[in-house]
């Protein structure tokens, strides 16, 4: 085999290598059917255990009652940008916190439907640089919308918003990296590309009493109750993105200990990259505000900006790929999930060092 790089992509980005190395000793014969897991038949025994333990892993994971339901749905999470909505709103409007690209997609969604979605509160004054702390839910709203982490801008809610309503969070880039309660969540989501598998499924984790708010008006696939009936397969769902993720959530469980264990691992990696450009006399210049700064995304410039194509280019001939920021908004990113091992953290903290040394 290759070496391997150390991947810094935001997603699909970097999984555990024992998880891309199971799937390579079971890809052409899954557990002795002769067959490749993409092509047995989703309605089998042998797939109905994977679902069924994909399940049970992510309610241990997130320490789940019986109270929610679990759901492997397409689409991603853009898709439970206006989903969400078309189920849960029962009339009434919505409420959103805006930190960036995917609240501000979701919020548009609302609005083509004419849910008349309202904005409590927004860090776009400040390019989306920080996480809103000023504002407050209405009693009426349907629900209180926000996304935990912008991969775009670094940013990421450290502490939970509270409300009397029910709360909705996309989780897609921080979802298993640190414990939480989910008690106040009528809903959370995340797309799988960021720290749960490969692109195609996106977990979806509702609430029961959620599902009895869901309208018989709406296209029959886009209601959660149909998913929900039918155990995530009332069509032929993301088979191989399933398997995947269930193997990279029995890692989470059993190599790496837990969500707390998940935590401790990330603040580390992060507190590692991070102290690189502290400490580099202005060369690097973080993009978030310090109290806001994302454990799963380290967003930054150059204080040069005309060196930051040389720096990614040399980065990635050391085997640090993935360093360019969204196309959006420019500079470097480093995308340090759950799968990123401390290894990598150390490896670009160095590089960094050396590169401000050379052309400081």
């Amino acid at each position: 085999m290759s070496t391997r790089v150390f991947n810094f992509n935001p997603g699909p980005a970097t999984l555990p290598l024992q998880v891309l190395e199971k799937v390579q000793a079971e890809m052409l014969d899954y557990k002795g059917t002769g067959m490749s897991i993409t092509e047995i038949s989703h309605r089998s025994p042998e797939f109905d255990a994977v679902v069924n333990s994909a399940v049970a892993r992510v309610k241990r994971l997130l320490g789940l009652s019986d109270d929610f339901t679990v759901l492997f749905l397409q689409g991603g999470a853009s898709q439970q940008f206006y989903q969400i909505p078309m189920n849960l709103c029962q009339g009434k409007k919505p409420a959103y916190i805006n930190t960036g690209t995917w609240s501000t997609k979701a919020i548009k969604e609302a609005q083509i439907l004419g849910k008349d979605p309202v904005v409590l509160a927004s860090s776009e004054d400040k390019g989306f640089s920080y996480i809103p702390k000023e504002y407050e839910v209405p009693k009426d709203a349907a629900y209180l919308h926000f996304t935990t982490n912008n991969t775009i801008k670094g940013t990421q809610f450290h502490t939970f918003p509270k409300a009397d309503v029910p709360v909705i969070a996309d989780m897609s880039s921080d979802i298993m990296s640190r414990p939480f309660d989910p008690k106040p969540f009528g809903l959370f989501y995340a797309g799988a590309q960021k720290n749960l598998g490969p692109a195609g499924v996106c977990l979806t984790v509702i609430r029961n009493d959620m599902l009895e708010r869901v309208p018989e008006d709406i296209p029959t696939l886009l209601r959660y109750t149909t998913q929900a009936s039918k155990n995530s397969m009332a069509n032929t769902c993301p088979c191989f993105a399933i398997y995947l993720l269930e193997l990279v959530l029995a890692w989470l469980e059993e190599e790496v200990g837990g969500l707390e264990k998940a935590e401790a691992r990330n603040q580390k990696k992060a507190g590692t990259v991070y102290d690189a450009f502290d400490k580099s006399g202005g060369f690097y210049k973080a993009t978030a505000a310090p109290e806001d700064r994302s454990l799963m995304n380290v967003t930054f410039r150059l204080a040069n900006e005309d060196l930051e194509p040389v720096f990614i280019k040399e980065a990635a001939e050391q085997g640090l790929k993935g360093l360019k920021g969204h196309r959006s908004v420019g500079g470097c990113r480093a995308s340090i999930y759950n799968a990123m091992p401390q290894a990598g953290a150390d490896a670009l903290a160095d590089f960094m060092a050396d590169f401000a040394a050379k052309n400081g």
